[in-house]
């Protein structure tokens, strides 16, 4: 795998994930707030769980690979030798507030020291399964589309007095360890306080730069993210500017409801974490997300 690379994400051929089970860490926060012990050996419960999922699907995929059912995959695929059982979080964030009692978030000293424990526990978990069943195991700051709306969803019904991000009609949990949506504009500052905890991920990990506008030139661009890689241990970064689509007149800078040319409904554009989708197509919890969000001011004059 080291001597393969430059696929999709850095990936290399002939690898993958056999799937995804995604931690629902606010719920823990909540469940055992301010007793770290029961809070981890509940952990240690559920990653135990969710590597015997994992196994047991590694072994019915390959079965099927075996039988002849899935015959491109055997032909151009051949092994799942090379594919990773992945282990994600969400809702860090909610964690940290919920565990204690919203004295501390994950941009505070105390919130990031409880963030990169969680983490570090979760990565020497994942070392002991792979030293155990012999196959790559991968912690993965999960996207969580769909999830973050769903588990914060659940987590209502079941645990009344639950912190959450959103509103009473669309809560949602923060993607991974991601900060707080509405925390701050200026991107240096939100990646001094990422780059720690990202650099925890042996998985996919990625940090969004929303920003209301794009960028004034190509070379802009270029220099914006020359100066977050060299001066920032982020493994991957996008740059993320919204946009709008008028049915006549096509792509617009920007957010804009209607069309400033012929007052047309427009349609909104941006990223819902891994690919762009139109807002009004995202569930109500990744709605409510967008409306708190800041986005970025770029500075682009500071990125030369």
């Amino acid at each position: 795998l080291l001597k393969r690379g430059n696929g999709l994400f850095g990936s290399a051929e002939q690898t993958g994930s056999i799937g995804v089970v995604t931690i629902n860490c606010a719920r823990l926060g909540f469940r055992f707030a301010g007793d770290w012990q029961s809070m981890i050996e509940e952990l240690d419960r559920l990653l135990d769980l969710a590597s015997s999922s994992l196994e047991i699907k590694r072994k019915l995929v390959q079965r099927q690979i075996d039988s002849g059912l899935l015959p491109y995959t055997k032909r151009y695929l051949g092994t799942l030798r090379n594919h990773f059982s992945t282990i994600g979080v969400n809702g860090l964030n909610e964690f940290v507030r919920n565990f204690t009692h919203d004295t501390e978030d994950i941009t505070t000293p105390e919130g990031q020291r409880l963030a990169l424990e969680f983490l570090g526990h979760v990565r020497r978990r994942l070392v002991e399964f792979q030293e155990s069943t012999g196959h790559l195991y991968n912690l993965e700051a999960s996207p969580a589309e769909g999830a973050t709306y769903r588990l914060a969803k659940e987590d209502r019904k079941r645990y009344p007095g639950i912190i959450q991000a959103g509103t009473d009609d669309a809560p949602y949990y923060t993607n991974s360890s991601q900060l707080p949506v509405d925390y701050t504009t200026d991107p240096f500052e939100a990646l001094g306080l990422q780059e720690p905890l990202q650099r925890m991920y042996t998985g996919g990990t990625v940090f969004h730069l929303y920003l209301g506008e794009r960028a004034p030139s190509a070379e802009s661009c270029k220099l914006l993210v020359r100066r977050v890689l060299e001066n920032f241990r982020i493994p991957y970064l996008t740059i993320t500017p919204t946009f709008s689509v008028c049915p006549s007149h096509g792509y617009l800078e920007g957010e804009h409801e209607k069309c400033p040319e012929c007052g047309s409904d427009c349609e909104v554009w941006t990223r819902v974490m891994g690919y762009h989708r139109p807002v009004s197509g995202y569930n109500r919890g990744k709605q409510a997300e967008y409306e708190q969000r800041r986005e970025f001011t770029p500075a682009w004059s500071a990125a030369g």
